[in-house]
């Protein structure tokens, strides 16, 4: 057997051993997707008449939402296709964070955006900052010009006025 026929075994080998429990885990993981549970859809959802998250809303409107849900996931469906089916029923105001597309992804990108600049313009201006205050402690203080005799004479008798 040459060396080449060797590798090319042992490389066969080697792909063999690792994509068989990843082919497996695949499977495992698609057949058994997570059911659906009515608090966990709520939470991600609106009442569309009231405004108010659906956990908290109690108009009829929101038992409606509630009651579609219950049917959906009463026929197995996962959690993000109960959610496209309550768009499709109810548009996207039924949603509780809004898509992140198109204008929406305003929403998504701006905060970031804000904390981005102002860590910027800190680290920007502090050491700014630093270093004009580090050249001020070290300056000299600035000489203070000698009092003109006769303001001398005045200053001390108004504060002896004041000293008793």
């Amino acid at each position: 057997m040459t060396r080449i026929a060797r590798t090319a075994g042992a490389t066969a080998l080697l792909i063999a051993l690792v994509a068989a429990p990843l082919s497996l885990a695949t499977t495992t993981a698609t057949a058994t997707a997570p059911r659906a549970s009515l608090t966990d859809v709520e939470n991600d959802l609106m009442c569309t008449e009231c405004r108010e998250p659906l956990p908290v809303a109690q108009s009829p409107e929101a038992d409606a939402e509630r009651s579609y849900i219950r049917l959906l996931i009463a026929q197995g469906e996962t959690k993000s296709q109960i959610l496209q089916n309550m768009v499709a029923q109810y548009g996207t105001a039924v949603l509780g964070k809004p898509p992140a597309h198109g204008f929406n992804l305003t929403v998504y990108v701006i905060p970031p955006a804000i904390l981005a600049a102002g860590a910027a313009i800190l680290a920007f201006t502090l050491p700014r900052w630093r270093r004009r205050a580090r050249a001020a402690a070290r300056a000299p203080a600035a000489s203070v010009p000698a009092l003109d005799p006769a303001d001398a004479q005045r200053l001390e008798q108004e504060l002896s006025q004041f000293r008793g």
